[in-house]
């Protein structure tokens, strides 16, 4: 089967099993000791990526890619099985830095690996924190805006890794709340950044902000 056939949906966890701290490529677990606002001293286990490059700030960028078409503008996401939660989350497409690289480079660069499109950078967000209560894990949210008449952006030539199976697709942005609830309702896993786009729009809508 060739991976244009494949859906996300498809892949499945057959095990999981104990993985011992040498053997670890990815992640590491410490313990920190801090001390709290009245002096006293406590410990915070947690996980550290073990990826991040020399010198950067950031471990890897979201991608907010909108689609500039004539109905409107569109959020470009991807379907793509994730292990951990056993299950094909929607995500913004999204990838880890490279030495030396700046997040914007990084974006555009993942961008076209993952997706095919070529976009144009517009806004850098400030340094977020995926779960600060368990990693240290960060990124930048990048804005990209892709002009769907380049002829670069008609027929699309994903660049994907071996082990990636990525499902591209968009919704509207106006409505993304509501394709959120459809989608989770079909059995996906809706990634955070995903949700929170849809929940600030949502409000955004609610409140007449």
């Amino acid at each position: 089967m060739s991976k244009t056939n494949c859906k996300a949906s498809d892949a499945k966890v057959v095990s999981t099993e104990p993985l011992m701290i040498k053997d670890a490529r990815w992640t590491k677990l410490v313990l920190s000791t801090y001390k709290d606002p009245l002096g006293k001293e406590r410990t915070w286990e947690h996980a550290e990526r073990a990826t991040r490059p020399e010198g950067s700030a950031i471990d890897g960028v979201g991608i907010v890619a909108i689609l500039e078409k004539a109905s409107g503008p569109e959020l470009l996401l991807q379907k793509q099985f994730r292990p951990p939660v056993d299950k094909a989350v929607i995500e913004i497409p999204a990838g880890l830095v490279d030495a030396g690289e700046s997040a914007a480079d990084s974006a555009v660069r993942e961008l076209r690996e993952e997706t095919g499109y070529v976009g144009k950078v517009s806004e850098v967000s400030p340094i977020m924190f995926n779960d600060p209560g368990f990693c240290n894990t960060n990124l930048n949210m990048v804005h990209v805006t892709v002009d769907m008449s380049l002829p670069e952006n008609q027929n699309l030539k994903p660049e994907l890794e071996d082990n990636e199976f990525i499902e591209v697709f968009s919704l509207p942005l106006r409505k993304l709340y509501a394709e959120c609830k459809k989608l989770e309702a079909e059995g996906y896993a809706i990634d955070a950044r995903v949700g929170t786009l849809a929940e600030g729009i949502e409000l955004a809508r609610r409140w007449k902000l």
